[in-house]
């Protein structure tokens, strides 16, 4: 038992030996030291001005070669552990891992206005209809109404997000409004509070109608990782300009878009 508490110990030494005094990360090849022993990572060298962190002395190009040899033999947990990642990794693929690790928390997906939460599932969850009031509907149909504003009158973006709780996942349904120059734009998309590889098992579709005409579009979910942007780049979702709103929406003094939509699983090739 005492040899197991000092091997620990000293493992947490040489793990914190290997974190950058700088950013506090683990350090990368090539590690750089200064002519007294101290170290840190190659990204933070060049953000001191080539002085040392912790002695004020010039750098050189100096690697620390031992540390980076004793480094090769080294297997760590993934930062996401608590998160639920079981990976023990190599200590040089560590950060390319956590960089794409499905277990990572999530960012809040209301992109209508900063928000810094993150957060695993659940808690991501709480948040958007905690903080931000987002409604939560149940069922794969579901229908809402989103009122057509006047985006020269009022501000020039508005965006709302409401929950759907379907086969025990949880999608956002966004929709969104503003100006391209001068042309307003009104943008509906769905993602899955979850990763790419499970948004893939699903596909969805929303359709907007009203005056005898209607508009449809299917598509595969995307993870709330990249959604906004790759909607956006890809035209990936329903998309509404200018005059057009207004005449799917009834031309009433508060015109309103009805949206139709539907959530099922997609058909995996076998």
């Amino acid at each position: 038992m005492g040899n197991r508490v000092a091997d620990l110990h000293s493992l947490t030494t040489f793990q914190e030996l290997l974190k950058c005094p700088v950013c506090f990360n683990f350090m990368p090849s090539p590690i750089y030291q200064c002519h007294n022993g101290h170290t840190l990572c190659s990204s933070c060298k060049a953000r001191v001005l080539n002085k040392c962190p912790t002695c004020r002395h010039q750098l050189g190009d100096i690697r620390c070669l031992a540390l980076e040899k004793m480094a090769e033999s080294l297997q760590l947990h993934c930062k996401y552990e608590e998160f639920g990642c079981p990976e023990i990794i190599p200590y040089h693929t560590k950060l390319m891992h956590e960089d794409s690790c499905n277990f990572r928390p999530y960012s809040c997906p209301w992109y209508g206005c900063p928000c810094s939460a993150v957060g695993d599932i659940p808690l991501l969850v709480s948040h958007l209809t905690d903080y931000h009031k987002a409604v939560m509907l149940y069922g794969c149909k579901f229908e809402l109404e989103f009122l057509i504003e006047d985006l020269y009158k009022c501000q020039s973006y508005k965006w709302d997000v409401t929950i759907i709780n379907c086969f025990d996942k949880h999608f956002c349904l966004h929709a969104e409004a503003f100006l391209i120059g001068s042309t307003p734009v009104y943008m509906a998309f769905l993602s899955l509070i979850g990763n790419q590889a499970e948004a893939g098992n699903y596909s969805y579709s929303l359709e907007i109608g009203g005056n005898g005409r209607k508009l449809t579009f299917e598509g595969i979910p995307r993870s709330i990782r990249e959604s906004k942007r790759s909607s956006l780049e890809s035209a990936d979702s329903l998309i509404v300009l200018g005059g057009m709103a207004f005449s799917l929406g009834g031309e009433t003094r508060m015109p309103m878009l009805r949206v139709l939509g539907r959530i099922w699983k997609a058909q995996i090739p076998g």
